[in-house]
This record gives structure tokens, C-alpha cells and sequence, in this order.
């Protein structure tokens, strides 16, 4: 053999090797650490999200440049963070997974430098991206440093806001300043017992108020998907994590410029007659929404976001006839459905997203108001639920409500109605829309007659099924043109199929402006 056929075998091998290298991340043993604690490594999880053979990765080679410390001796390609870009279900997706068995997946300047780029060019060619994260924070070996990598990133979370969908994976610890990235994005799901997320740890937490709390009592996924809301989905292990992300990304079109992907829909008989008696005849009556929203989308197509948090709103993403769609409902089953801090914040969130993404929005109302007391006026129910308010009043996308049973106060303004620019409004003929329940009403009205009359009691019965007949119905509405039409609930998938279909090119431009001022 020539020394020049030498020469090029030598750095073929050079490649193969350094490939291997890069492959191992920290090395067999802390790979068998990883798996020990019920974790994937950062490659198996890309292997398991991507489409087979689709993922090309970006910046293999990549090590740090810090040599404080004794770091020069320790460096290992890719420094903690795999980047690259592949398909989902044949579309474009850029994500980055980091890699534990490296310096704990801490971020150190090259490594936030990695993600940028990703970011970057996922921006620029209109893909959403996927952080799968999974570290022990800045690389305090760096410093500033690392600070400032963290900033960066922070910095392209809010560009890519409302561009291109973003979604955050916490497969394990995400702590400190690194929390801040996933707080960013659209969407944040936390896989039970071996993620956590909390500015400050539990030792600092027990230095500073003498409190012992454990990692998982302080930000794993049960907390952060119940309590705080900061997950949006609790996932059982990794693998159902990774297949639900895939699930949620089908829902989404690639970037604010497109429509979300519509499936093969064959038309068919839309009538729904399980929808006839799902809604009490008592009016004080519970029933879970969730009945009405299986009956009206296409066959377990409902996908729920934020399920287990203010549970008195539920939101989630549908198909209608093959498209997607996004739903805000009332839950009469949790607090009787009324409007609070959480659900109130919860519902505005989703909208804004959904408007972000031309992905149209549908509303069910069953809402009796909001939630009395000083709890919630301690904790701006005012601001709060005007943020709700403005989402709904600011989003172009077609907006359709049908309201079920009651429509009461302000609520009846907040939840899509016409004043705000709702497209079309139904209501069911079991519908009430007024000010407010009519025993309170009467009470209100007809307070003289009622102090004054032989019978208080009965007096209160009869004013308070006067005014139900005047107004616990939906045609006082109808009459001005604040609801469309009422229909049937066995009728409702027709129609809504219809209205959507006659909405597909709606077109609504708000007054110029650089942005609003949301209640924040």
C-alpha cells in the first residue's frame, strides 16, 4: 500500500474513531449510571422521538475551551448536549437532547452555543424545536461564562415565540437558571420520579426557611402539573413522554405562517345523539365536560393539555372532521365550572398559543360566574381574568362558542362571546344567559315584595321562577343577535363542521401596533 493510500486510511480511521468517541458521551460506566436510575441517554431519547434513520446530527465534534480548574484534561466531543435535526412523522423538527453522563449535563459556553444554533436555523427555515433536557445547571467551572450562554438561549426563546412551536422535555433535574428556557416555550411536560425543576434547591430552601422538602416535593412532575402549573403534562416514563410529544407536535403546523396538518376525513352522519342528555335537567347539577367534548370531535382524537391543573377549565387540542382545532370549556364537574385565578390564566395561555398558530378555536360554556372571596381578590382574579378576556379579544383565528347551560355575568363577556369578537355563537335550548342565577336575581329585584308578602318564601319562589322564564333561556339573546342560533346538541358536530369549514379563510387584521400590554 502507497503512503498516500496510508495517509488517507489513517484519517478515515481518525473519523471512525473520533465518531465513536463522540457516540460514548461521558463513557460506559456513567452511561450504566444513566440507565440504573431509569433514564435514557441523550441519543436513545432522539432515537426513540425521531423518525427511524432521519436524524442528522450538528456539532459532533464540539468540545469547550475552558482550562480553569484542570478542565483542559477533561474533554469529552459534544460537550454534554447533542444538536441536530431530523423528521416527525415526516416533518422537519430541530431538537436538542442533553447528555447527563457529561459534566451532569451542565452548560458551559460551547454547549449553550450548540443550542443556538439549532435554534437559529429552526427559526430561519420554520421547524419547530424540541429542548430534551436533562442537567445539573451552569458549568460552574466557567463561570460568567456560562451565564451568558444561558442568556443567549433565553434571548432566542422569545424571538422563536410565536414563530415556531417550542416545546420542553425535563427528563431529569433542570434547576436554577436553567428552568427559565422551558418557561419560555409553548409547551413543558415533566416525566414522573426522575424530573425536577426549582430556582432554588432544597438545601438552599432549608438554609434559608428552615423547611425539608425533597426534589420531588418541590418541583417534580406531580407538583409542577397540579399545584404550580409550570408542566403542562405529567408523563409515567420516558418513552411515553417522547410518544406523546410526537402526538402533541401533529396538532401544530410548522410555523406561524402555515395551518396545522389536517388528517383524511370521509363525511359521514355528524349526528351525535349521546349529546342529548349529557347536561342535568337541575341546573345545580354536575356533569363533566369532557362527555360533551368526545361526543362533538373526531373518535379519540382529544388531546388534553394542562389536565391536571385548574381542573374547572379544561383546554386541549381536537380534530373536527380531520382538522385540528383548539378547545377552552368549562368544567361544570370541578368548582362548577366557574372562572378563578388558575383556569382563568390556564385558558389564556392556550388561546394565545392557538392564535399564534392559526390553529381556530372552539369554546363550550357552562360558567356561573367567577369564583367569590378574598382568595381570589388577594390573588388579582381582576387581572387574571381579564388576561383571558384579552386573549380571546385579541385572537383573528375563527372563534366559535356554543353554550350548553349557563352563561352568567362577566363570565358570559369573557368566555368568546359576540362582544369580543366571536365569529359565531350556538347555545342548546337547556341555555341560561343572564346577569346572574335567578334566585339571586329575584332576591335583588323583587327584594320589597318579597320582605313585604305574607309568604317570603313562597313569595322568593314565585319572582324567582319569573324571572327564570324571562331570562334562564337562550332567545332573549338570540332576539339581539348576540347568539346565531339554538340547536340541538345531537345537531352540534354538523354544524360546527359547517361553520368551520364556511371560517377556513377568515381574514382579521388588528390596528397596527408594535405589541399590546396584556394583564401580565
Amino acid at each position: 500500500m502507497s503512503s498516500q493510500s496510508q495517509q488517507q486510511m489513517n484519517k478515515r480511521d481518525l473519523l471512525e474513531n473520533k465518531r465513536k468517541e463522540s457516540l460514548l458521551g461521558g463513557g460506559e460506566e456513567r452511561i450504566k449510571s444513566q440507565h440504573s436510575k431509569g433514564k435514557l441517554t441523550a441519543r436513545e431519547r432522539i432515537h426513540f422521538l425521531m423518525d427511524e434513520n432521519s436524524f442528522n446530527e450538528v456539532g459532533a465534534f464540539v468540545t469547550h475551551r475552558s482550562n480553569d480548574f484542570g478542565m483542559q484534561k477533561q474533554k469529552f466531543l459534544g460537550d454534554g448536549v447533542v444538536t441536530g435535526y431530523g423528521t416527525i412523522n415526516g416533518r422537519l423538527v430541530y431538537v436538542f437532547s442533553q447528555d447527563f453522563t457529561v459534566f451532569g449535563g451542565s452548560l458551559s459556553e460551547t454547549h449553550a452555543e450548540k443550542i443556538c444554533k439549532i435554534m437559529d436555523l429552526a427559526i430561519q427555515n420554520g421547524a419547530p424545536v424540541i429542548g430534551l433536557n436533562d442537567s445539573g445547571g451552569a458549568r460552574i467551572q466557567e463561570g460568567v461564562v456560562s451565564l451568558g450562554g444561558y442568556a443567549d438561549i433565553f434571548y432566542r426563546n422569545t424571538i422563536a415565540s410565536g414563530v415556531i412551536p417550542q416545546i420542553s422535555a425535563i427528563m431529569g433535574p433542570c434547576a436554577g437558571g436553567a428552568v427559565y428556557s422551558p418557561a419560555i416555550t409553548d409547551f413543558i411536560g415533566m416525566v414522573e420520579n426522575t424530573s425536577y425543576m426549582f430556582v432554588t434547591g432544597p438545601n438552599v430552601v432549608k438554609t434559608v426557611t428552615n423547611e425539608e422538602v425533597s426534589s420531588e416535593q418541590l418541583g417534580g412532575a406531580s407538583v409542577h402539573s397540579s399545584k404550580s402549573g409550570v408542566a403542562h403534562f405529567s408523563f409515567i416514563n420516558e418513552i411515553d413522554c417522547l410518544t406523546n410529544l410526537k402526538k402533541l407536535l401533529s396538532y401544530m403546523p410548522q410555523n406561524c405562517e402555515e395551518k396545522a396538518p389536517s388528517q383524511p376525513y370521509q363525511s359521514a352522519n355528524e349526528q351525535r345523539d349521546q349529546l342529548k342528555n349529557i347536561v342535568p335537567e337541575n341546573a345545580n347539577q354536575p356533569y363533566d365536560m369532557r362527555e360533551v367534548i368526545e361526543g362533538l370531535v373526531d373518535e379519540e382524537s382529544f388531546f388534553e393539555v394542562h389536565k391536571n391543573f385548574a381542573e374547572n377549565i379544561v383546554v386541549g387540542f381536537a380534530r373536527l372532521a380531520g382538522r385540528s382545532i383548539g378547545i377552552v370549556a368549562n368544567n361544570p364537574s370541578a368548582l362548577a365550572g366557574v372562572l378563578d385565578v388558575h383556569s382563568s390564566t390556564k385558558g389564556a395561555r392556550f388561546v394565545r398559543f392557538c392564535d399564534a398558530f392559526n390553529i381556530p378555536l372552539l369554546v363550550l360554556e357552562d360558567v356561573p360566574g367567577f369564583l367569590p372571596g378574598t382568595d381570589q381578590e388577594w390573588n388579582a382574579i381582576i387581572t387574571n381574568g381579564a388576561k383571558l378576556l384579552y386573549a380571546f379579544s385579541e385572537a383573528t383565528v375563527p372563534r366559535i362558542t356554543v353554550i350548553t347551560r349557563k352563561a352568567y355575568g362577566g363570565a358570559y363577556d369573557v368566555m368568546n362571546s359576540k362582544h369580543i369578537g366571536a365569529d359565531m355563537n350556538f347555545a342548546w335550548p337547556s341555555a341560561e344567559i343572564a346577569v346572574m342565577g335567578a334566585k339571586g336575581a329575584a332576591e335583588i329585584i323583587f327584594k320589597k315584595e318579597i320582605s313585604s308578602a305574607a309568604d317570603s318564601d313562597q313569595a322568593w319562589k314565585e319572582k324567582e321562577a319569573e324571572y327564570a322564564e324571562i331570562f334562564a333561556n337562550p332567545y332573549r339573546a338570540a332576539e339581539r343577535g348576540f347568539i346565531d342560533d339554538v340547536i340541538y346538541p345531537e345537531e352540534t358536530r354538523s354544524r360546527l363542521i359547517s361553520a368551520f369549514s364556511m371560517l377556513e379563510n377568515k381574514v382579521k387584521n388588528l390596528p397596527r401596533k408594535k405589541h399590546g400590554n396584556i394583564p401580565l
